[in-house]
């Protein structure tokens, strides 16, 4: 297994009239697996600047950054890759819909999902706690470093 770095990377956790938003998790919705909105860290910005940044440049929403809810990582053993996600509490601030035709500019994110707890359950999405963290009261939780199935 070749050896990277491992990136870190930041998610919001945003909860707007009773239902959680998501975002496709790969290019052009390949695999069809969904994730909270954000992206990589950035070098010299905090984790909530890099958050704040990721969920305007994916959705085109301002959000405050709140309390962590989950430390997640996985990895894929055939390429090496390994990713820590924090996951943070967010409030929006301003508009509540993304706006329409919301372009991202990396050319990832094509889809925008508001799910209920139930919808979620519907949905294919990582990492399988989220439902739990997200409309849960669950302190700070860790999900053990899980496996990306090819």
């Amino acid at each position: 297994m070749p050896k990277r770095p491992i990136r870190t990377a930041v998610r919001a956790i945003i909860i707007h009239d009773g239902k959680l938003l998501l975002v496709n998790a790969w290019k052009d919705g390949r695999h069809g697996l969904m994730c909270a909105p954000g992206g990589g860290a950035e070098v010299g910005s905090s984790l909530p600047q890099n958050l704040i940044r990721e969920v305007y440049e994916e959705t085109g929403l301002h959000v405050e950054v709140g309390a962590p809810a989950l430390v997640n990582e996985f990895h894929d053993p055939k390429s090496g890759y390994h990713q820590v996600e924090v996951f943070f509490r967010c409030t929006l601030v301003g508009a509540t819909d993304v706006p329409e035709g919301w372009i991202d500019l990396e050319a990832i994110v094509s889809e925008h999902l508001w799910v209920t707890p139930r919808d979620l359950e519907q949905v294919n999405h990582k990492p399988d706690s989220l439902g739990a963290v997200a409309f849960g009261a669950a302190p700070l939780s860790y999900d053990a470093l899980e496996e990306i199935q090819s």
